[in-house]
């Protein structure tokens, strides 16, 4: 594909959600449904999130996908649907490693199969990255063939468990009425620091004297949408928090990680039976981790007498209380409602001479030492490169999603997208709050012009596939 073809195609993504927000002028009947079901497994899984393997001992908490179901109808026509699944998984991924689509593409195929009225194209599925899930990919780690649940195994347990979330949630949909808000709660900071030299390093010491600052932004905005049934019932809210939920990244249980808690709050609320959805904001450079002021932190938390998935909870739940306060004086029952999706074909990151030395250097010595799944990690650089100067550089295609709904508009994109872009959308769409998706999909990481500069994990090559062009 030529470079303005590339070109063409990556401006949509900025000119749907315009467009999103001027079709569908008038209002029609909005019918809501919503079911949440287990993903947790009944048997020892391999955790993915780390960059080596780790079986589970114990569930911390239930992993669980949370599906929601809108469509808007005038009389008995069907206006418009959408489908959406926020699921506490760390990506969507599996179970071939180099599958981008095959999650999405079995679960809107079992749908079909069990729906006719339902245009599952406006399936959407999104993970909260939660480091403390199963993996789904057969092998990337080296695992034991027993004592632990296959990957491949997870797949097809998630895609069952995942499609019947989503049929409950159709099948349950009445007419209902929704409100939005916004809160403002501090659970995130910018994770890669940056010293005198220029260089940067994902969770680098700030105590160090070269230390000189944060390389980005944080997203503070709690962004929220209730749903409630024509009696007034609360049956489902959906929270946009810009941070990964990995607080507990490195132990040896499942967990949802702060999203439990969040749940567990939120419910105490408005009723155990409530869904909730959890939308993970562009965080890419974004950690529930402290970075500076640690003590102070932790003698707060000490003093709360809690730990730090529930201090990030109660901060979470209370931004929802004020949004939700807001939202709930203003519910709609008759809204305008649109759903596009759009398949963009972005410029790929493009590999330098001295990136493909280095990563060509690293897989040599790591081929000489004992398996390690980091071989194929600097490999694929390797790989990349010699396309390039094959002239056999391919596009990297993503699934967009663009929906207005009253005057919200949401955007989902499949990166670990950083903030900056996030707030560039935001601060650019025509809504009056947007709602940032990322993780809708199996991607990469998605770094900042600056983020390349300074390097280091989540922004070189081998990180990702897609660079700044397309990420801007």
């Amino acid at each position: 594909m030529r470079n303005a073809d590339v070109g063409l195609r990556t401006t949509l993504a900025g000119c749907l959600l315009l467009a999103a927000m001027g079709v569908c002028a008038q209002g029609a009947e909005l019918y809501v449904g919503a079911s949440s079901v287990s993903i947790t497994p009944d048997e020892p899984v391999a955790l993915l999130g780390q960059m080596h393997p780790r079986i589970t001992r114990a569930v911390e908490s239930p992993v669980t996908a949370a599906a929601l179901a809108l469509e808007t109808r005038r009389g008995q026509q069907s206006v418009e649907q959408a489908i959406l699944v926020a699921c506490d998984l760390g990506v969507l991924r599996g179970p071939a490693r180099d599958d981008r689509s095959a999650l999405i593409a079995e679960v809107r195929r079992r749908v079909k199969a069990r729906i006719s009225d339902l245009d599952v194209r406006k399936i959407m599925l999104s993970a909260t990255h939660t480091h403390s899930a199963p993996t789904m990919v057969v092998g990337f780690y080296e695992l034991p063939k027993v004592g632990a649940m296959q990957p491949a195994a997870y797949f097809e347990f998630l895609v069952a468990r995942v499609c019947e979330a989503i049929v409950t949630a159709w099948q349950t949909r009445r007419p209902g009425s929704v409100g939005w808000g916004l809160g403002q709660a501090v659970v995130a900071e910018n994770r890669r620091a940056v010293y005198a030299d220029g260089h940067a390093q994902m969770y680098g010491k700030t105590d160090d004297p070269n230390f000189r600052g944060l390389e980005g932004y944080q997203d503070h905005g709690v962004e929220v949408l209730c749903f409630w049934d024509r009696a007034g019932k609360l049956v489902a809210t959906a929270v946009n928090v810009a941070c990964p939920s990995q607080v507990v990244e490195n132990n040896k249980a499942i967990s949802a990680d702060y999203w439990h808690d969040v749940r567990e709050r939120l419910r105490a609320r408005a009723g155990a039976e409530l869904v909730v959805l959890g939308w993970c904001g562009a965080a890419g450079d974004q950690s529930p981790r402290v970075m500076y002021r640690k003590a102070a932190e932790e003698r707060m938390i000490r003093l709360r007498a809690l730990d730090r998935l529930r201090e990030l909870g109660r901060r979470i739940d209370q931004a929802w209380a004020d949004a939700y306060e807001a939202a709930g004086k203003e519910r709609h029952d008759d809204v305008p409602f649109a759903h596009q999706v759009e398949d963009l074909q972005l410029t790929p990151r493009m590999v330098t001479v001295e990136e493909y030395a280095d990563a060509k250097a690293k897989a040599a010595k790591i081929a000489a030492g004992p398996p390690s799944h980091l071989l194929v990690w600097h490999q694929k650089v390797v790989q990349r490169y010699e396309q390039q100067q094959a002239g056999q550089v391919q596009p990297y295609p993503m699934e967009l999603h663009v929906l207005r709904l009253g005057d919200v508009a949401i955007a989902t994109n499949v990166f670990e997208l950083f903030t900056d872009y996030g707030v560039q959308i935001k601060a650019r769409s025509d809504a009056l709050q947007t709602f940032v998706i990322q993780l809708a999909g199996e991607g990469s990481y998605l770094p900042t012009a600056r983020a390349v500069q300074g390097g280091g994990y989540s922004a070189i090559a081998q990180s990702n596939q897609v660079g700044p062009e397309g990420g801007q």
